[in-house]
């Protein structure tokens, strides 16, 4: 299994951590992926982030590598997910599965429904986008 590195913010580093050692969810794949994912995992502070990679409050086009079908949506903190306005949480399986990667990369995560495999198409930094926002720049 190659592992790519991560880039996160002090604060997602610290949120993947947390879920990693609380979560009762993870399958045993997702893990000893993500344990090893997080203990190469550059770690920077917010300001230093660069823009294309995914974390909280990314907006991100991705597309499942099987069935070429492209998602868009905006990763939040879990208190500000809305299904209806593309907004996932940043501990929903994806979005635990992209945080600090970058555009061209392919992540391979078991979902509910089985190991899928994304390619990240694009990632765009969002300042606390109003809920219409988002709908008028696409």
């Amino acid at each position: 299994m190659k592992i790519a590195q991560l880039i996160l913010s002090k604060n997602d580093f610290e949120l993947l951590q947390n879920h990693l050692n609380l979560s009762t969810k993870l399958s045993e794949f997702n893990k000893k992926k993500l344990s090893l994912e997080l203990k190469t995992a550059r770690v920077l502070k917010s300001e230093d982030m660069p823009g294309d990679v995914v974390s909280e409050n990314s907006s991100v086009e991705i597309e499942d590598t099987e069935s070429g079908q492209k998602y868009n949506f905006i990763l939040v903190s879990p208190n500000k997910a809305d299904y209806k306005t593309n907004k996932l949480s940043v501990l929903a399986p994806i979005g635990v599965a992209l945080l600090g990667y970058r555009p061209g990369i392919e992540v391979d995560w078991e979902m509910p429904t089985g190991l899928r495999t994304f390619r990240i198409v694009s990632v765009k930094r969002t300042n606390e986008l109003r809920p219409d926002s988002y709908l008028e720049e696409n």
